[in-house]
Order: C-alpha cells, then structure tokens, then sequence
C-alpha cells in the first residue's frame, strides 16, 4: 500500500471484470498498481453468461471472477479488500482515502487512478421477496442470456420509455410472448410507443402484483388484480444506479443517470482520471468493459511518467 510519500502509477477501483482486466494489463505492463476490492461487483450476481467468448457452456460470474483473480496472483498480491471512501486531486498525484475491513483508514498516492466501482441494478418491489435481481430470481441482461429464453412467455418489470425498449427488444428478438409489468403504475403511452408495443404483440399489465408463488427456488406465477399470471422467465429494466460519488467529487462530466463520459482512451473530463465498465456511458457488458481497461491501461502505461495538463510542462 502506498503511504508516507509513496506514488503509485495507478490506483484502480473496484475488483470487478473491468478493475482486474486494468490490473492484469498493467501487471504485463510492469506498473506499480493496486486493486480496492469492495467485494461486492455487480458481474457476481450473473448465473450464467452465455456470450463471453470461449466458455461455450456459459460461466457464472463468480466463476469468472475467480479466475481472473487467479490469473492476476502469477504477478504478485495486488488486490486491497476495502473502499476508497474519498479521492482528491492534486497537482502530481491523487489521494484516496481508503477504509479497510478490519475499519482501518488510510491514504494512498498514485499518479493515475481507473474507477471501475460499476453500478447496481435498481430491485423490483415483489411483496416478500426482497433482493430478487441479486439473488438470481430475476433476469437483467437478455443480452447476456436471451438466447436461453427464446421463445418462453417472458415478463419484463419495468416502465417508462427504457421498459418499453426493454420489452420491444426482447419481443423482436426472442419471443412473441412478452408481458410488460409497471407494478401498479399507469404506463403513458404516446401513439409511436403504442404502435410499437402493438407491432410486437407486447402484452401490458399496469395492476400492482399482490403475491407471488415460489417454485424449486423460482417465482413459478404471480396473483394480478385476482388473475394468475405464469411466466418462463422474469427480467427486470427498471435501471441503474451509478457508482460514480468519487468522479463526481471531483467535477468529472456525466450523463444525467450518473453514469461517466470518457474520451477514446476511456479518460475522463479530469486529466489522469480514468472509467472502465458499466461505469461508463453506453452499453453494459462483460466484454465491452474489459475492453475499457485493456484500452485505459495502455494509455496510462504510455503516459504515465510524463506531467498531466496540471503540472508544469504538461499537456
């Protein structure tokens, strides 16, 4: 750990795919990096991801996780379980505050820092099933494991303008069997999105969901309005909320979700600064993030003794 006057060439945020594909290219890249793992990514709540390329049979995510751990531990003990609380910035270097979870607080110093903290997807309110998405009784991410649910009745859990994409996407590309749930909120619908919703047959139910039915650790059918309703499948698109308190802190620019705008070097607005993942704006995806830090790494690895706009001669 890097105190007392000690810089690092770069502190990364989060052990999640991203953080530890950072952490994997800067070890090749022999830079002197550490890894704040919170413990708790996002991509170990997936059962099985079906569209990482080679594992044909589909990988859970904490499957995947493990072996990338295992992978970076050829290259030295480089993983900090803890939270970086703070992070300030200075004219050569950040500070982050970071609280270990024995309670300790210290500080670390390093030139460049990756957030890679991801995000958490927003739970449904089901009565008297808490933590649904979490503990894997709801879906979210028929990108990742659609293909597995083709052509079974699918509800999707959502409102508003994402939860008609969501249910329009799903419909038009893996079933002709779509319910669109609000949970008692009234869906307003302006003529483009009805005619969309109708083009693909998508069913909606607006009535508040009164009880569930569980079955071999699965929601088997729901109680609507006095009316059973059962379903292959349950994804939930009610979003996400962003990890993204420490960019902001420092003024870093972001979408009106919270979610970060980065450069083609996955640099932030804030010079030396730089976001890998579902951190970032645009699509959430394994692969799509890694790639984020296969990028961030090298840039960092390529600039990372020279000044930054904020010191003297910097760019």
């Amino acid at each position: 750990m890097a105190v007392n006057g000690d810089i690092l060439d770069c502190l990364i945020v989060g052990g999640g795919p991203a953080g530890l594909t950072t952490a994997l290219y800067l070890a090749r890249f022999k830079r002197r990096f550490r890894v704040i793992d919170s413990g708790s990514p996002r991509a170990a709540w997936i059962p099985t991801s079906h569209n990482i390329p080679m594992f044909a049979e589909g990988i859970s995510g904490k499957d995947l996780l493990a072996r990338a751990k295992t992978n970076l531990e050829q290259y030295g003990d480089c993983i900090l379980p803890g939270m970086v609380t703070g992070l300030r910035k200075q004219p050569d270097r950040f500070i982050a505050v970071v609280e270990g979870n024995d309670g300790s607080t210290s500080q670390i110093a390093a030139r460049r820092v990756v957030i890679a903290t991801g995000a958490v997807d927003i739970e449904p309110d089901l009565p008297d099933v808490p933590n649904a998405v979490q503990r894997g009784l709801v879906r979210y991410c028929p990108i990742c494991d659609g293909y597995e649910s083709r052509d079974q009745k699918i509800a999707v859990i959502a409102y508003g303008a994402h939860g008609i994409g969501e249910a329009v996407f799903i419909a038009r590309t893996y079933s002709r069997d779509v319910t669109l749930l609000t949970l008692g909120q009234h869906l307003e619908l302006d003529p483009e999105q009805q005619g969309r919703l109708d083009e693909h047959g998508v069913k909606v139910v607006e009535a508040p969901i009164e009880s569930l039915a569980m079955e071999n650790d699965r929601i088997s059918a729901m109680n609507v309005a006095g009316k059973e309703h059962r379903f292959d499948v349950l994804y939930s698109a009610l979003g996400l909320k962003y990890r993204s308190d420490l960019a902001l802190s420092l003024g870093a620019e972001h979408d009106p979700s919270g979610s970060l705008i980065v450069d083609s070097h996955c640099e932030t607005s804030i010079k030396g600064l730089y976001a890998a993942g579902d951190i970032v704006r645009g699509i959430d995806q394994i692969v799509v993030g890694m790639s984020h830090a296969a990028v961030a790494a090298t840039h960092i690895h390529n600039h990372c003794e020279l000044p930054t706009e904020d010191e003297p001669g910097g760019a």
